[in-house]
């Protein structure tokens, strides 16, 4: 198989310079990224089916016969949002020049996750130039990943995610394996008390030391976490972390407020029980509130199972042995901190993903973010050699 070095890099600084942020105030979202994404498709001869999820934010997901007879179907997956550049000021070159200065390509989004998108789409058509294969190929550049992944969810819906063997999620994991991914609970904790004037509290049922001990004891909760299973190889411990308290009127401090929240961002390894985790923490906000007089409700926002993908899975089997020959080092076995597209692909869907792409471990989301030349090639050698591997060794004799 031959890749296009200089095309899917090239490729690559296109889709960095377009500012594909999700900002209504400013009119963008991924539309001029997807429709990039759409036109290299269908020049390479494929039909991807363009669905909105939103107005102005599509999903483009090609499907691509191998015409080597039956055999599994895998995806490459990837996301055409990024998050904001923040504050210019804070970066030592424009956010989204999409140049290349001493092997790095460097822009907002290249290494979380342009790179990854070029590289996946070359990687398919090296595979397909070298010849007929058995199964097909699902190339999915899907929408808000950085958000509420609903690109991912609405692609689970559709009948074709029912017939995907296993994903590779493309995202920048710095060439490791990540077969596991935490998982992630975002909690809303409501505390409802009874307003009064601030000089006469003895009438008041004050939510507010309330939610501040349960924010102080919200550390209970992560030590029985750490108790009970430990520190996951790939993922580390447990957390639990208040993010967000709310309380009251700054344009009236001699009011005491009846209502108080506070939001948990709760990330959890595999083997963790995400209902009996809400149950105690609603046990926890009740114990608190109780005393005073303030009831507590807790309010699910999101719920995201951990993924654990045996690393014995066909898919990830091709990927080692892909990585091994391509680089000549032997796989690294890592783990995702947080969810990308393939924890909803896995939650909704019911498909096997795996993360394995260009770029830093921990450089996304960070000013002066880029990604190496080096590591975009890489990649898409590997994933040409990931699915010619797996593709073949699930083909029927």
């Amino acid at each position: 198989m031959r890749i296009d070095e200089d095309a899917v890099v090239a490729f690559t600084q296109e889709l960095v310079r377009i500012r594909s942020v999700n900002d209504p105030s400013a009119g963008t979202a991924e539309l001029p990224a997807a429709r990039l994404v759409e036109e290299r498709m269908r020049e390479f001869g494929w039909d991807p089916q363009v669905s909105e999820v939103e107005p102005g934010r599509p999903n483009v997901v090609a499907v691509i016969e191998g015409g080597g007879g039956p055999g599994p179907t895998l995806m490459f997956e990837g996301h055409t949002d990024v998050v904001t550049e923040g504050d210019r000021a804070a970066w030592s070159f424009d956010p989204y020049a999409g140049d290349i200065v001493d092997g790095q390509l460097r822009g907002r989004g290249s290494a979380d996750m342009k790179a990854g998108v070029a590289a996946m789409i070359y990687a398919a058509k090296a595979l397909v130039e070298a010849g007929p294969f058995p199964g097909r190929l699902v190339l999915g550049a899907l929408v808000d990943e950085e958000g509420l992944m609903l690109g991912a969810k609405a692609f689970a819906r559709t009948p074709l995610a029912a017939e995907i063997d296993g994903a590779i999620c493309c995202e920048p994991e710095a060439g490791e394996i990540c077969a596991v991914s935490k998982g992630a609970v975002r909690l809303m904790v409501h505390f409802e008390g009874a307003m009064a004037h601030g000089a006469m509290p003895q009438h008041a049922r004050n939510p507010l030391p309330v939610a501040a001990e349960f924010v102080r004891r919200v550390s209970e909760v992560q030590a029985e976490l750490l108790h009970v299973h430990g520190v996951h190889e790939h993922l580390g411990p447990n957390y639990v972390t208040p993010t967000v308290i709310t309380g009251g009127d700054t344009d009236q401090i001699n009011v005491i407020p009846a209502r108080a929240i506070v939001c948990l961002d709760i990330r959890t390894t595999p083997g963790v029980d995400h209902v009996e985790l809400n149950g105690r923490i609603t046990e926890l906000a009740g114990a608190c509130g109780e005393p005073a007089g303030v009831s507590a409700t807790v309010e699910v926002v999101d719920d995201r199972p951990a993924v654990d993908t045996p690393v014995t899975h066909p898919m990830i089997v091709a990927l080692a042995q892909a990585h091994e020959a391509v680089t000549g080092a032997p796989a690294v076995y890592g783990g995702v901190p947080g969810a990308t597209d393939g924890t909803i692909l896995t939650r909704d869907a019911g498909i096997p993903t795996v993360v394995y792409g260009p770029g830093g471990k921990w450089i996304a989301h960070q000013a002066d973010e880029f990604v190496a030349v080096s590591e975009i090639i890489e990649a898409t050698t590997v994933y040409a050699e990931t699915a010619r591997r797996f593709l073949t060794a699930g083909s029927p004799d």
